[in-house]
């Protein structure tokens, strides 16, 4: 019967050193909770959007940041760097959790501003024209032939690839309309394209010209959609980059063609520079998926509101030419015997 006694006894003593064990467990789980959580933030001041991070809490063995963008990451020592990408000086909500081995959590939330500055864009396509000769082959080919090839305007020149008619020299593009018969027309000139040779999607073109006087003249650097084989124009797009005529010196056209606006209601503005024909000016546009802007040199002269309704959401060929007459150029000086068109460089970014 004692030793029955003696063994209910050591059972109960067992339950009860298991109760304390559990019991002493569980303190240690609140003693090792993290605490004394410290974050602090240094922005650089590069614009480049990089955030230099330091978390520290007592009993902390990971740091989950949640960086007020929508990313969240998880860091064993809480130091660490995270670059920022969106343009701007942007404050951010920066929320910090330290845990420790069992779990226990505590957060901390911070702000930090940052500033990023766009990265510069990237030259992905020039001519420089520096190689006298033929123009760069791998970079252009050329319209051929008269108005009833396509273009149409009721034009009146021949478009050739002679040297009479486009030639490098003297590091400019040289496009000369001549007075001239040839094969029906009575003048002829050249029209250079970068179709099936190179076209782009958004980013900033620039040509810098110098363009010829002479009534009648109609030199233009512009673009047209890659698609207008299958869609036709004005489906397809057409961005003049720049326009200038014989008649009307010194006035600049930058217009935007388009399906409700094209021909002579098309989208565009005018600017007058005093020496467009006596020195050259750089002609661009700035082409995004929201706005297509027109400027010469660094002068803003028409913004037009670009969405996914328009065509100018796809790539685009260049074009470089010199008509002479048609519905734009207007009738022709019956002295004119030649002019040429001078462009300095072609150079696209992105």
């Amino acid at each position: 019967m004692n030793l029955v006694k003696h063994v209910v006894s050591l059972f109960f003593l067992f339950i009860i050193l298991i109760s304390c064990s559990k019991g002493s467990a569980s303190n240690d789980n609140t003693q090792t909770a993290p605490s004394n959580l410290v974050v602090t933030a240094t922005p650089s001041i590069d614009g480049s959007g990089n955030v230099s991070f330091a978390a520290s809490a007592s009993n902390a063995v990971t740091y989950i940041y949640e960086y007020g963008n929508g990313i969240i990451e998880t860091v064993a020592a809480g130091v660490v760097t995270y670059r920022y990408t969106t343009a701007g000086n942007i404050t951010y909500t920066v929320i910090v959790t330290a845990k420790s081995s069992s779990g226990a959590s505590i957060s901390k939330s911070i702000q930090v501003t940052v500033n990023v500055v766009p990265s510069a864009p990237i030259l992905v396509f020039s001519d420089d024209f520096n190689v006298n000769g033929t123009p760069d082959a791998g970079k252009w080919g050329y319209d051929i032939g008269t108005g009833s090839g396509g273009w149409g305007n009721n034009e009146l020149q021949y478009y050739t690839s002679r040297p009479e008619n486009v030639i490098v020299a003297g590091g400019v593009l040289k496009i000369i309309a001549l007075k001239e018969n040839y094969l029906g027309s009575a003048y002829t000139s050249a029209r250079l394209l970068s179709k099936g040779k190179y076209s782009f999607k958004y980013g900033r073109i620039e040509v810098r010209a110098k363009f010829p006087t002479g009534v009648g003249t109609w030199p233009a650097a512009w673009m047209l959609g890659d698609n207008i084989g299958s869609v036709g124009w004005p489906a397809c797009g057409e961005t003049d980059i720049v326009e200038h005529l014989g008649r009307d010196l010194n006035k600049i056209y930058g217009t935007l063609h388009y399906p409700g606006h094209s021909g002579g209601n098309a989208n565009g503005n005018t600017i007058i520079i005093p020496d467009a024909t006596t020195a050259f000016h750089t002609y661009s546009v700035d082409w995004s998926s929201t706005a297509i802007k027109i400027y010469v040199d660094a002068q803003l002269y028409h913004t037009v509101a670009n969405s996914a309704s328009l065509p100018f959401n796809q790539n685009f060929f260049i074009l470089l030419n010199m008509a002479m007459g048609g519905n734009f150029g207007g009738a022709i000086d019956p002295a004119f015997t030649t002019a040429t068109l001078e462009i300095d460089y072609v150079r696209v970014y992105q």
